[in-house]
């Protein structure tokens, strides 16, 4: 198997960012307002509050994705972690953790927080592992999230 790149952010990018999270988004739940402008402007919604966003390479494919979105001075949010299917199972996941967290260290945060859904039994699993801890969520934050996070940094 190839070995799995981390590359930071570059504009050429951004179709990849969509097309991984797109996918599992429409097919577990539905896109919220959102999740479509974070989609159709990563630079304006994610990297210019003082968020960025990552990716992993396997062989020449990108083939996932997580952001940081800035929420607070010294906060940082972990949005839109995804593994195409076809690569999942080679620790992907648990590679984009940890350079996101990482990245948010080197960035000024203090913590980070996640959201997610109980359905996502592999995504909660990784993030325990990379030391997150179940927090109560705020009631709306977001239709699909029942399930809050936070690590501190």
């Amino acid at each position: 198997m190839s070995q799995i790149q981390i590359l930071p952010y570059a504009p050429e990018f951004n179709s990849h960012f969509k097309r991984i999270n797109q996918a599992w988004v429409e097919e577990l739940f539905s896109l919220e307002p959102f999740d479509i402008l974070q989609f159709e402007s990563p630079e304006e919604t994610i990297i210019q509050p003082g968020g960025t966003i990552i990716f992993a390479k396997l062989g020449e494919e990108i083939v996932g994705t997580v952001a940081l979105y800035k929420s607070g001075e010294d906060t940082f949010e972990m949005i839109k972690m995804g593994v195409d299917p076809k690569a999942q199972g080679h620790g992907i996941g648990m590679l984009l953790g940890k350079a996101i967290i990482n990245k948010a260290a080197e960035m000024g945060g203090k913590k980070l927080v996640l959201y997610s859904n109980s359905k996502l039994k592999a995504a909660l699993h990784i993030y325990e592992k990379l030391g997150f801890q179940s927090v109560i969520p705020e009631s709306g934050k977001y239709c699909r999230c029942d399930v809050k996070m936070e690590l501190a940094l």
